[in-house]
């Protein structure tokens, strides 16, 4: 099997030189699990040619292990009849987790096209609470009789497992003629027991299950301190309705940690912005980009043309040390440069949760030292440099304006992309536009006056 990066890299190659006969050969080729992730990290319209390549069984493999944003962009991109296809594909409780991320316009459209049995099924899933038990379950089970002989239960099992295409048949439950449970019953058990003892004589009658008002954490929990493959969950009545499996189990944990995480460091609702906006300039129309970055690009220009006006204002002393204007790149480029390292450095701290947001001044004081402290490095270096270059008294010039000026870059990268975020505006389009603006007026401000001040 290739490794996964390097098929993402010749999958790549193939679509950029249009080698669709390559293309589908590797594509069929790799695994459905490493196929997924691959699609998941692609952009939409390259996502859509890919998943075409594949045949029709391995496409069904690969739709069931995607994330749900790459199967909403494939079923948008697809024919009724395909999208029918693909959407039945799904096991019921994975096909309700879709439904709950879509428009419901959308959610209405994909349910008209089902068949009668699977829109029932469904449709009664929605109706449960959400993160409840009952809206995860799948009512794909396998229910015995406790007067069954062994054969029999086997008998049924066999027909069951000819219909399930994915879901694994581990353990068998036991009811009685109303659905109401009684006892579980293992594969491995059923097979090793003598055919014509009854059901009821092998059993075990000590199980554990979950109404289906229960909430899932506490499931997939239960599920992961008794070591089991599933576990029943029952109506108010105790009656049978479906299960949940240890897989359904492992995605709920990983979800609710990662919400725990967010939680805790008051991130949740950045972590949902944060996507939204990005999925919004990575793929959206032409006016929603515009609409976010167009405007901070027109602070930019604006600052610019101050910072004309001010470099004018300063011509006398261009005029009298042309030798002036050799260093405005440097100052300018050097504070742009570590602004931009610490808007970054802010923006995937917040994401991930490593900035305190209700201490945030103790962060941004931080940077500010680190600031002044590689400005005074810097700065000594530049005032060395430029003073065998220009002269000394110019490199001291030169030296201090670059110090001040980075620090007020750093201090502006952690301040800026804060006070965006804060007022609600998209700090990562906006930092680095009002960071670069300010920054140039200040620094050249700064190196003008002190030039004016020592120079002449």
């Amino acid at each position: 099997m290739k490794n996964i990066l390097e098929a993402l890299k010749l999958i790549r190659e193939y679509l950029d030189t249009r080698n669709m006969e390559k293309l589908k050969e590797l594509v069929n080729d790799l695994d459905s699990f490493d196929m997924a992730d691959i699609i998941d990290v692609m952009d939409p319209e390259k996502q859509v040619i890919v998943f075409r390549m594949l045949n029709k069984n391995k496409a069904l493999e690969v739709f069931h292990n995607l994330e749900v944003n790459a199967q909403q962009q494939l079923l948008k991109a697809f024919t009724d009849d395909r999208t029918t296809e693909l959407f039945q594909s799904l096991e019921p409780d994975d096909r309700v987790q879709l439904m709950e991320e879509l428009p419901a316009v959308v959610v209405k459209k994909l349910v008209s096209l089902l068949d009668e049995e699977d829109r029932k099924i469904t449709m009664d899933l929605m109706g449960y609470p959400s993160e409840s038990a009952g809206r995860i379950m799948t009512p794909k089970y396998v229910r015995v009789s406790k007067n069954m002989t062994i054969l029999q239960a086997t008998e049924k099992v066999r027909e069951a497992g000819k219909e399930r295409e994915r879901e694994a048949i581990t353990d068998i439950y036991v009811t009685d003629d109303t659905r109401k449970i009684e006892g579980a019953i293992t594969l491995k058990d059923l097979i090793m027991e003598e055919p014509k003892r009854l059901v009821k004589e092998v059993m075990n009658a000590d199980i554990r299950w979950v109404s289906t008002d229960t909430d899932q954490e506490d499931v997939a929990r239960m599920l992961q301190d008794r070591d089991q493959f599933s576990i029943p969950v029952t109506d108010k009545e105790e009656r049978l309705v479906g299960i949940i499996t240890i897989d359904d189990a492992m995605d709920i944990l990983e979800e609710e940690t990662t919400e725990d995480i967010y939680n805790k460091a008051g991130l949740i609702d950045i972590a949902s912005t944060e996507t939204d906006r990005s999925q919004r300039l990575v793929s959206g129309s032409m006016v929603d980009v515009f609409k976010v970055r167009l405007p901070f690009l027109i602070v930019t220009l604006i600052g610019g043309l101050i910072a004309g006006a001010l470099i004018e204002g300063f011509e006398e002393a261009l005029e009298a040390i042309v030798a002036i204007a050799f260093f405005v790149p440097v100052v300018m480029d050097m504070g742009g440069n570590v602004g931009t390292q610490s808007s970054t450095i802010f923006s995937r701290a917040l994401v991930l949760g490593q900035i305190d947001m209700s201490d945030f001044f103790k962060h941004w004081l931080r940077e500010v030292k680190i600031g002044l402290s590689m400005g005074i490095i810097m700065g000594v270096v530049a005032a060395f440099l430029g003073g065998l270059w220009q002269g000394w008294d110019l490199g001291l010039v030169v030296g201090t304006a670059l110090a001040a000026t980075m620090t007020i870059a750093t201090a502006l990268g952690f301040l800026i992309p804060y006070i965006l975020y804060k007022s609600g505006f998209d700090q990562a389009a906006g930092s680095d536009p009002f960071i670069t603006t300010i920054k140039d007026i200040s620094g050249l401000l700064i190196y003008f006056f002190l030039a004016s001040t020592f120079l002449l």
